[in-house]
């Protein structure tokens, strides 16, 4: 009876703390957690799943490495934030998996991406036709980000959706070639715009021909 009441104990305590661990760690949808992420919840889910059945060993022997998890996953979260560098090392960097309608199977060799994940991952967003597509992005989280082709006359210049062309202070070159601009172009249109320096830039995007600029901790 007393080892039950140790195992019921044990469970509402781990409970409890690893409820107040992911919140402390920030809120994230499921299907967007990071390896980081995943890893991590895998761990403490692990550890505390052992505990549970080790009535005999202390526990914090267990609250122990979670809170040490719980602090790396925070800081490398840190990191991230201020590093794209870190963040691409860390999470991986989306990938164009078709563009202009036509299939980039080096990406998607690169990627281990194969037709058959593509084909399912199209007909999830009823497309019907890989000719349809004008640019197809594997994320970062395994999600397949789709923006179909617009055959009317007033289509714009970069199919209405917004392409990142600095992020962090750092040019996306992959990005300038999609729409078929250069480095040297992004800095002269920042330059009639005043913004002389790529570093003081946070994100810069670019949809419909329209900039969107923000400064780093700009108020």
């Amino acid at each position: 009876m007393e080892e039950y009441l140790i195992i019921i104990i044990r469970t509402l305590v781990l409970y409890l703390l690893i409820l107040m661990l992911f919140r402390l760690m920030g809120k994230r949808e499921i299907g967007e957690l990071s390896l980081l992420d995943l890893v991590v919840f895998m761990m403490i889910a692990e550890m505390a799943a052992v505990s549970i059945e080790n009535t005999d060993d202390s526990i914090w022997r267990t609250i122990l490495p979670m809170a040490l998890l719980m602090m790396i996953q925070i800081l490398f979260a840190f990191i991230s934030i201020k590093s794209k560098k870190f963040r691409d090392l860390i999470d991986g960097k989306p990938t164009v998996i078709i563009s202009d309608g036509k299939i980039d199977e080096e990406s998607m060799r690169k990627q281990r991406y194969n037709f058959d994940d593509l084909l399912l991952q199209l007909r999830e967003k009823n497309i019907r036709n890989i000719a349809d597509v004008e640019f197809a992005i594997l994320e970062s989280s395994g999600k397949l980000s789709v923006f179909e082709k617009q055959n009317n006359p007033g289509k714009t210049e970069n199919g209405g959706f917004t392409i990142p062309l600095i992020m962090d202070g750092t040019i996306q070159e992959q990005n300038l070639m999609m729409i078929n601009k250069t480095n040297l172009w992004l800095r002269q249109q920042l330059k009639k715009k005043g913004y002389n320096h790529i570093k003081d830039i946070s994100f810069c995007s670019y949809q419909d021909g329209e900039f969107f600029i923000d400064i780093k901790d700009e108020k």
